[in-house]
This record gives structure tokens, C-alpha cells and sequence, in this order.
């Protein structure tokens, strides 16, 4: 099932999600469903305070990524060919590398993109759809892409690596999103 989009200015978005058991109510479900409304919403990953739930679990589809590069491009990010992977309860154990912008966008703050530094590498102890511990490492847009998720299950959002100046030039475009004034292909749900 294809669900809502939580719209920036909802507070969820600011919630520190929390850690869930195996005997999550309708996991598998949960977890076909933010597949689902990923893709139909041409994300590249997906965090669970996006569909209203505040539970740490994301969704990450890297892969897609690679598949539509130019071949050159890809000799950009060695050793990263992209992912699809679920993660459960994911804690970041280091970070590694210099700081690299990429600019970078967010289904719940539509129509705004703005260039983010992050890390190149990030090792995460999490585990996944069948509740199996992991410990992993990942770079390049890899990593990137599940520090935007991360993000979202620590309440954080990408415009909040951007520097205040350029945040206040957004503000109206912010607003407008918070109020519901922007349009997108996919549903989305607004703060009350």
C-alpha cells in the first residue's frame, strides 16, 4: 500500500525514533509498504517518521542510483555499487573520511535541494528485515544516502546541515511546504 508522505513541518520529523522487538505488529507489511511508496515516490530511501511512524527503520535503494549514472560517473565512487537494504534499529558505530558535498533532496521537503557535506564512510550496527545483527560499512553515495536516513530516525532533516543564511532564504519556500502549498505526484500528509 502506497501511503502518505509526512510534509515538512510535522513534528514527527523532529522525533528520535525508537528502537522495536521482532514482534513488531505487521512488520513485513510495514516494510513492503515503504518499498512500495519509495518507489512511487522516486526516493532513493525512505525513513519511517516519513509515513508517521516513530520507529527507527529505513529503506535504502542506492542501486537505482548507479543504474541511471552515465558509465563514467561511475568511476567517481570506487567500491560502491549501490544497495537495497532494509535497516532495524540502526546506530551509527564511526564515521570516517573527509566531508563531501553532493547535493541532495528529501521527499518530505519537496521541490528544495541543496548541497550537503557528509562523511564518505559510515559503519552502522543494525539489523534487518529478518532481525539478523549486522555490522557494515559503507561509502560514497551509499553512505550518503543512508546518513539522510539516519537523519530522519535521529529527528533531523538535511536542510539542518545547510548554513543559517541559506536556511533563511528557504524559509517561505518552508512555509509554503508546512502549509500544504506545494505540489507533488505522491500523497502527502500535513502537520494540523
Amino acid at each position: 500500500m502506497i501511503l502518505p508522505i509526512v510534509a515538512y513541518g510535522h513534528p514527527i520529523l523532529r522525533t528520535i525514533a525508537k528502537d522495536i522487538a521482532p514482534d513488531y505488529p505487521e512488520l513485513n507489511q510495514l516494510i513492503a509498504d515503504m518499498w512500495e511508496t519509495m518507489y512511487y515516490s522516486n526516493g532513493v530511501g525512505l525513513a519511517a517518521p516519513q509515513i508517521n511512524r516513530d520507529i527507527r527503520i529505513f529503506v535504502v535503494d542506492s542501486k537505482q542510483i548507479f543504474e541511471n549514472m552515465e558509465p563514467g560517473e561511475k568511476n567517481e565512487y570506487p567500491g560502491d555499487e549501490g544497495i537495497r537494504e532494509v535497516f532495524i534499529n540502526a546506530h551509527i558505530k564511526t564515521l570516517n573520511g573527509d566531508d563531501w558535498p553532493y547535493n541532495e533532496g528529501c521527499l518530505s521537503i519537496p521541490k528544495i535541494r541543496e548541497d550537503v557535506y557528509r562523511p564518505e564512510e559510515v559503519t552502522l550496527e543494525y539489523v534487518d528485515e529478518n532481525f539478523e545483527s549486522k555490522v557494515a560499512t559503507f561509502t560514497g553515495i551509499t553512505a550518503r544516502v543512508i546518513l539522510h536516513e539516519y537523519d530522519h530516525i535521529e529527528g533531523k532533516l538535511f536542510i539542518d546541515h545547510i548554513k543559517p543564511l541559506k536556511r533563511k532564504l528557504l524559509k517561505s519556500k518552508l512555509d509554503d511546504i508546512s502549509k500544504g502549498k506545494v505540489k507533488v505526484d505522491y500523497r502527502m500528509m500535513f502537520a494540523k
